[in-house]
């Protein structure tokens, strides 16, 4: 009786979803993003420690945790593909695919659903926007790797004879402009704005569609780039699809797992700043956009970060809160240096000690990926941090949401339950 009840009950709060449903919805995936990032950013945002810790904007906004395992097939660990269309289609799949399931098949995804039914629909992310997450948004494919055949399905795909995405922001100008075909074009022909300038959206008219590319590939890392760079595309992303249909916008802040995977500690939190910017910046929108939902959860957690290494009851962030440039941007000027002492200085933000410049004196690499692993062991040692992989995890990851119907992603769930919970919300019933 106890069950049956439980079942009659969680059946009656989601029938109840669609009435309360928000007009707008933003999903944020913080790719990479495990409960340890959000702990280390706690620490590394908080400058003064003597008067207690302060809480940060994921603090406010934490409403649960979720599974992250992919079908059975690829075992217990996720890809960004698989995690992707977990989030996206609640379905899951084998690592590599976008938005298929395990027979290959195509799959209903939340942002298409939600262009089916008229809203507009956006992605705003800091990698190429071809890349694992938003293509599984938006596109079907065997492979994340198929880039160019995931740009082509871009334009090529509609629904309603209209393309896919009213905004599209991120990097990836290789796979939109190439030699055997030119999508720029294309996109330009068909009335999109096009830009290669992050500083042009603000200046920009927000009453048409928009292509924006800022990198070959992925955008600059956080620390080499325009501050506050996902909240910059966020807040114009929201402007060109605000309407009274209203709209699906999916966010990415997908360089923490880049950061993840290389084991680089400052560039994790820097993207992670750049993340809580952002949220920060959602919460008043919210405020003003009441009808507006917001949620944020990450696909998997990289590299098995952890907050304290070697047996030392310590973790030091302030050693990188002083960043002038990411490590990737130091190994490619490092060797080409004549005072590689004083540049490794400039870009830290801090004297190194004896023992560093002999280190620094000693590394003969003259690849930038080797001189990169020298200098972070630097970093590694001032902070005492550990990393346990350059992969992925299997923990669970937290949920934060905020804004209309956010209490409908509180508690334990698995990664496809937040795309259901957004199917129901969006008014599709084969989800409750």
């Amino acid at each position: 009786m106890k069950r049956i009840a439980a079942v009659v009950a969680c059946l009656a709060s989601l029938s109840s979803v669609a009435a309360e449903a928000p007009k707008n919805i933003i999903m944020i995936v913080s790719d990479g993003m495990g409960p340890a990032y959000t702990s280390a950013y706690r620490y590394y945002a908080d400058t003064n420690i003597d008067d207690g810790i302060d809480e940060t904007v994921f603090d406010r906004h934490l409403v649960g945790m979720a599974s992250t395992y992919p079908a059975a097939e690829s075992g217990l660990v996720t890809d960004s593909a698989a995690g992707a269309t977990a989030l996206s289609a609640a379905v899951k799949t084998y690592n590599g695919a976008i938005a298929l399931d395990v027979d290959k098949q195509p799959v209903l995804t939340v942002l298409n659903y939600a262009r089916e039914k008229g809203m507009k629909t956006g992605i705003a992310v800091t990698s190429q926007i071809v890349h694992a997450t938003p293509a599984a948004y938006v596109a079907h494919n065997v492979s994340r790797r198929n880039y160019n055949d995931i740009a082509d399905s871009f334009f090529d795909d509609r629904i309603n004879g209209k393309f896919k995405l009213d905004v599209m922001l991120g990097g990836g100008t290789q796979y939109f402009d190439r030699k055997d075909r030119n999508l720029v074009d294309g996109f330009k022909q068909a009335g999109y704005q096009y830009t290669t300038d992050i500083d042009e959206l603000t200046s920009l008219p927000t009453d048409a569609p928009i292509l924006g590319l800022f990198g070959e590939t992925g955008m600059a890392p956080a620390l080499d780039d325009v501050p506050g760079r996902l909240k910059i595309m966020a807040e114009n992303a929201t402007k060109r699809l605000a309407n009274d249909n209203g709209y699906f916008l999916l966010i990415e802040a997908s360089q923490v797992d880049w950061a993840g995977h290389a084991n680089d500690i400052a560039s994790a939190m820097a993207e992670m700043h750049d993340l809580a910017i952002t949220m920060e910046w959602l919460e008043t929108y919210v405020q003003q956009h009441p009808d507006t939902l917001v949620v944020l959860t990450a696909d998997h957690s990289t590299g098995g970060l952890t907050i304290a290494a070697n047996g030392e009851y310590k973790w030091d962030p302030q050693w990188i809160t002083s960043m002038k440039g990411s490590l990737r941007a130091l190994s490619e000027n490092f060797s080409a240096s004549q005072d590689r002492v004083s540049l490794v200085e400039s870009y830290f933000g801090f004297e190194l000690n004896d023992e560093e410049k002999d280190h620094v004196a000693e590394i003969e690499a003259t690849a930038p990926r080797d001189i990169y692993d020298e200098l972070k062991e630097i970093i590694d040692e001032r902070t005492n941090t550990g990393w346990t992989t350059s992969g992925h995890t299997g923990v669970d990851v937290q949920i934060f949401a905020l804004g209309k119907g956010a209490e409908h992603f509180s508690g334990h769930l698995d990664n496809t339950d937040i795309a259901r919970r957004i199917f129901t919300l969006l008014g599709n019933k084969n989800y409750q």
